[in-house]
């Protein structure tokens, strides 16, 4: 008796399956291969836009080609030497792009935070309090401004969106008892005319900037002139912590000036250097993926005890959003006290 069609078929030799796979996972590897330096040449690439483009259409010819040919005849050392040739290259083109605090840069990361430590005492240099006019407009200013560590009261985080609701810049501020604030905001430093792209900040395009800035200035400026959202959260911390977290930044200022590093999107932005000082000095806070889309970070916060008690997170929300009162402030006003009205900072 004849067997069914389907019984019929013999199953593929298992060196073809193993021959399909290796070919798929090679195609893949090469995909990778020619995405990844594509993007790092157009990013990094010497010698202009153009001069860019045309080394990233280049590698991406070696790389098929080389894929191609090893696909032909997986066992032909040449068309691996050429692949393994190309990444070697690359690869050593890569690692030899540096970091450096020594470029023409945009104005407001033009200078580094520079601390004098006498105990309590902190002497800041190159505190930045700009008068914006708009984003391309502003009265340039760098300040020296002294504080004492024992009148340390407050530290808020604020956070800033600018891409939809789960993408934030992330910003901590400190207060005192003498109603001042100053803020620390972690940023990309650009270059002058350099534009900002996530997709660039995974590929050694900008360097870490560490601003300490007047609130005016930073958060003023996100709210107006850039038309930002921008939220104020109460982050309760003991005397010690507080302290702790601020010398945390003047270090953190000191280690960028004595050695520059990359900005990159996801492992040193201005959210996952904030845990990584936090995470020192109250060791244990869990990973969690709103410390990439920073946009939820409220909510982390709230879960891990961080913010005024008794309040819903959607109460401090809306009591925190600080957007239309930080534009219809006066040059005049108390701008820091004015934000603050109904900002719960008590549990109740």
């Amino acid at each position: 008796m004849p067997l069914p069609r389907d019984h019929a078929k013999q199953a593929a030799p298992p060196g073809r399956v193993w021959a399909g796979g290796a070919r798929a996972l090679g195609a893949l590897l090469g995909l990778g291969l020619a995405a990844f330096g594509a993007i790092a040449l157009w990013s990094q690439a010497p010698g202009g836009r153009f001069a860019a483009a045309a080394l990233a259409g280049l590698w991406v010819i070696w790389v098929g080609a080389s894929c191609l040919l090893a696909s032909a005849d997986p066992r032909s050392w040449r068309a691996w030497g050429l692949l393994a040739a190309g990444c070697m290259l690359l690869g050593l083109w890569w690692v030899s792009i540096a970091p450096s605090n020594d470029r023409v840069w945009a104005a407001d990361v033009a200078r580094t935070l520079r601390a004098e430590r006498q105990g309590s005492l902190v002497l800041l240099h190159n505190v930045r309090n700009f008068d914006w006019r708009s984003d391309d407009d502003f009265t340039v200013r760098w300040e020296t401004r002294r504080y004492d560590l024992d009148r340390l009261r407050s530290v808020d985080m604020a956070l800033s969106y600018w891409m939809g609701p789960a993408i934030a810049h992330t910003l901590v501020s400190f207060g005192f008892d003498d109603g001042r604030q100053l803020v620390f905001s972690v940023e990309v430093r650009k270059e002058r005319g350099e534009e900002y792209s996530a997709l660039a900040g995974f590929f050694k395009r900008y360097e870490l900037a560490l601003v300490a800035a007047d609130e005016r200035d930073i958060l003023g400026v996100r709210a107006r002139a850039r038309d930002e959202d921008v939220y104020l959260y109460r982050v309760h911390m003991s005397q010690t912590a507080m302290r702790a977290l601020f010398e945390q930044y003047l270090d953190e200022s000191d280690a960028l000036r004595a050695t520059p590093r990359f900005y990159q999107t996801l492992t040193a932005n201005c959210t996952t250097i904030v845990y990584a000082m936090m995470e020192r000095i109250v060791p244990g806070l869990p990973l969690d993926p709103r410390l990439l889309l920073s946009g939820y970070l409220p909510s982390y916060v709230q879960e891990v005890g961080g913010l005024t008690p008794g309040y819903s997170l959607q109460e401090l929300q809306e009591k925190g959003r600080i957007t239309e009162r930080a534009r219809r402030l006066g040059p005049n006003a108390d701008f820091s006290a004015a934000i603050r009205q109904g900002l719960p900072v008590q549990a109740r």
